[in-house]
Order: C-alpha cells, then sequence, then structure tokens
C-alpha cells in the first residue's frame, strides 16, 4: 500500500517558549518547593487565578507597557462574527494574563469577605507577553508572587524583602542587592525640577532606561522630547548628587534636604525605616541601596518600588513595589497592597549556568531489565523497587537497551549514581 506524502509538523516550540528537558525540570521543582516552604514560614497562603482575565481589566492602563504585549483571545462559538466586526471589542473578550498582580487584585475584590485582613498571598503560575524573546525573557514565563493585601504600614515593605530575600539565601545567592525608591520621591524629583505634572509619567518612562542609555542619553531624550533645557539639567543634578553618596542612608537624607517643600517627609521616613529594619534583621548576605533611578514600569505602583539585582545577571531578578489603588478600581474603596515578585526564569537560567547540584537529594537507582527476561520473574524486581522507595529512595525501572552505555550515560546525567542489571540466565 502506497504511503501519501509526509508533512513534517514543527518539532520546535512557538517563538518565545521552550521545551524544559529533566534536567531543569528537576530544578525549577526544587526551587519551587524552597520558595513555598520559605514563603509559608513567613505566613503566606497559596492561592491561585485563571490565566485568562477579562479584556476590560487587562487594558485598564494600569500594566504600563506590558498592556501592548497582551496575547488576546477571540471570542468563540457564534459569539465571534468576522464579517460584522468593526473594531477590535468585536472580537475579543479575554486575555492571558501578563502579570499575577492584577489578578490578584481581581480576586481580593471577589473574596475579600472570607479571607483575613491583613492577607498574604502566595501565588506560583505562568504567564504571557507577546515580547521579544531574549536571555531570561520569555513569551511565556513562571512568576512567584507574594502580596500583603490590607496593611498601609511599611510593615508590608519590610516582611516582602525579608521573606524574598531569605529565599534567595537558601538558593546560595550572595552579595545582591535590593534596590529601592519611592513614587513620592520621582514626583518631588519632578516637580523640583519644574517639569509640567502631565509629563511626569513620560519623563519616567526616560528615566527608566538610565542602566542603558546614561545620563547623558536621558538628558539628551528629554530635551528631544521638548522638555526645557534648565528643567532637564536641575533634573540631572539630583541624580549626579545622590550618585556621588555611596551610603543609602546619607543619600536619602542629601536628596531630602534638596528637596525640602517639595518632597512629603513621611516618604523619606518610610525609606529609612525600611532600609534599617531589613538590615538589622536580614537573614542572607546582600545590601539594600536607595536608587533615585529606579521606576518600575508599571502604572499600578503609588508608593515604595524595589528590585532584585543580581550581579551574575547583569538585570532585574524581580521586582515589585506599593499599588494601594488597583483594588479600588474594582470595587470602588481602595485598599492597601504591596508585592514582591521573584524572577523564577532568570533565577533558573542563573542556577543553570552555575551547575547547581540539588542538595540532599535521595539516592537514584536505575533497575535496567534484559528485554528477554521473563515475566514471572519480573514482579520480583518490581516488588524490590517498591520496598527501596518505601526507604526513600528513587528507582527507576527500566528495560535494557541494546547499547547499554549510551543508556546508562543517560541516565547518569539525570542524576542516577547506581544501577542494578537483571539478565535472563540460567541457574
Amino acid at each position: 500500500m502506497e504511503r501519501g506524502i509526509f508533512m513534517a509538523l514543527a518539532k520546535k516550540p512557538v517563538t518565545g517558549m521552550k521545551d524544559i528537558l529533566p534536567e531543569e525540570m528537576q530544578i525549577r521543582d526544587y526551587v519551587i518547593n524552597v520558595i513555598k516552604d520559605t514563603y509559608r514560614s513567613f505566613g503566606f497562603t497559596p492561592v491561585d487565578t485563571p490565566y485568562m482575565e477579562h479584556i476590560e481589566n487587562l487594558c485598564s492602563k494600569q500594566g504600563g507597557e506590558n498592556e501592548k504585549l497582551i496575547f488576546k483571545v477571540l471570542k468563540r462559538g457564534e459569539k465571534l462574527k468576522l464579517e460584522s466586526a468593526e473594531c477590535e471589542a468585536d472580537l475579543v473578550d479575554m486575555g492571558l494574563r501578563y502579570d499575577l498582580t492584577l489578578p490578584l487584585a481581581r480576586f481580593y475584590a471577589n473574596h475579600a469577605n472570607s479571607l483575613p485582613s491583613p492577607f498574604k498571598a502566595l501565588q506560583i503560575g505562568n504567564v504571557f507577553r507577546a515580547d521579544r524573546p531574549q536571555r531570561g525573557r520569555y513569551r511565556q514565563f513562571t512568576q512567584c508572587d507574594i502580596d500583603i493585601l490590607g496593611e498601609p504600614t511599611n510593615l508590608s515593605e519590610i516582611e516582602l524583602i525579608l521573606a524574598t530575600t531569605t529565599t534567595l539565601g537558601k538558593l546560595g545567592f550572595r552579595g545582591f542587592e535590593i534596590r529601592i525608591n519611592a513614587r513620592g520621591m520621582l514626583k518631588a524629583m519632578a516637580v523640583y525640577s519644574g517639569f509640567p505634572e502631565d509629563s511626569y509619567e513620560s519623563i519616567f518612562i526616560t528615566l527608566d532606561k538610565m542602566d542603558k542609555i546614561g545620563l547623558d542619553g536621558v538628558a539628551k531624550e528629554l530635551e528631544e522630547n521638548g522638555f526645557a533645557k534648565e528643567s532637564v539639567q536641575k533634573y540631572l543634578e539630583l541624580f549626579r548628587a545622590a550618585e556621588d553618596e555611596k551610603d543609602s542612608i546619607r543619600a536619602i537624607e542629601k536628596l531630602s534636604e534638596q528637596l525640602d517643600g517639595f518632597l512629603d517627609d513621611a516618604v523619606r521616613q518610610d525609606l529609612l525605616e525600611i532600609i534599617n529594619s531589613v538590615e538589622q534583621t536580614k537573614a542572607a548576605d546582600f545590601q539594600m541601596v536607595f536608587d533615585p533611578t529606579l521606576v518600575r514600569g508599571m502604572g499600578y505602583y503609588t508608593g515604595t518600588i524595589f528590585e532584585i539585582a543580581i550581579p551574575e545577571f547583569g538585570g532585574s531578578c524581580g521586582g515589585g513595589g506599593r499599588y494601594d489603588k488597583m483594588i479600588g478600581n474594582f470595587t470602588g474603596n481602595d485598599v492597601p497592597a504591596c508585592g514582591f515578585s521573584i524572577g523564577f526564569e532568570r533565577i533558573i537560567l542563573l542556577l543553570m549556568e552555575q551547575k547547581f547540584q540539588i542538595p540532599s537529594q535521595p539516592q537514584k537507582t536505575a533497575y535496567l531489565i534484559e528485554k528477554n527476561y521473563p515475566a514471572e520473574k519480573l514482579c520480583d524486581i518490581i516488588k524490590k523497587a517498591q520496598e527501596a522507595r518505601k526507604e526513600g529512595q528513587q528507582i527507576l525501572v527500566v528495560r535494557m537497551n541494546k547499547n547499554k552505555k549510551f543508556q546508562k550515560e543517560k541516565l547518569a546525567a539525570e542524576g542516577y549514581d547506581s544501577f542494578e542489571e537483571f539478565y535472563n540466565r540460567s541457574e
């Protein structure tokens, strides 16, 4: 019988997404367990939300640049009317979530009456952004978030930073930084410099590029965007003065003096209390660093903002901040809220590059059984494997390949450190 023309299907995953091999999957599972155990020890409670969100929620002008990266989903069945559609709203009614914060705000607005206050939430799940893929950045990736909802004081920031850094310390990271700033500080610097109020977000978008284009690049872009040279120079002098002061506490005090009359003193006090409290109680090897150029791109941040900087990566490995207005968009009543997200994929990337070895793994043994091994004796081997599993060992029962040497090399790469071979031999 003649076979038709063979049409090969695509073997590679779609752009920006990846298959995960066993070696990486073992590390991912281990890291997630460390994250969960550590966060639970701080009193955080696991929750989950759907991958899909209402499109009007996703496009509510709170997600900053990420709202341009939404994977939008067509209406289904009879609701999808391509021939009569006049605009996007006629075609789309939901999208894939681009982070876990907005879904959590909706979740809390929907279930607040059955949750404790304050509520400490732990959420781990996939999110999706139609971004340009690059090292450590994918279109589908895992986020690990902790959030405290209903706590108005800086106890939230302190607890979130301590929980996150304790987790990183348990994973072997040392000498990293938690960069911290506040939206109130950013605004005061813009007001002091004489920028018009309706341009603040545009200015912050340019400032957020500081690590890529430097002070001179920021100045050039601001002037190209039509801002007065006098205001731009006044603005940059603030950053130069803060940059010269290496001690974070003194940098905050010095900048606050320059912004006297423009900066709410509660912003200064909050930053000082958070830095001092974390430095005195931290359980990991890291440093709190005040960074007046830190912006964080999300439009929903209202207060303190922070970011993880790990030297080995050379960029952000997570971040968060206070978003006291988001839940009010669902209910009409604002609820204090603050969250911190670990850059899970980037942490995994660094651990893989460091050839990370999972500590205290159970003994992994492979039972290799000859293909013609008699069926009546097979149960004896399986019983032996079951007994070993009860003792905490990891046992793989598998048929022996012709190229046994290659098979054992592959298993060894997966962490199997011993082998038992069973042959069909007469007594």
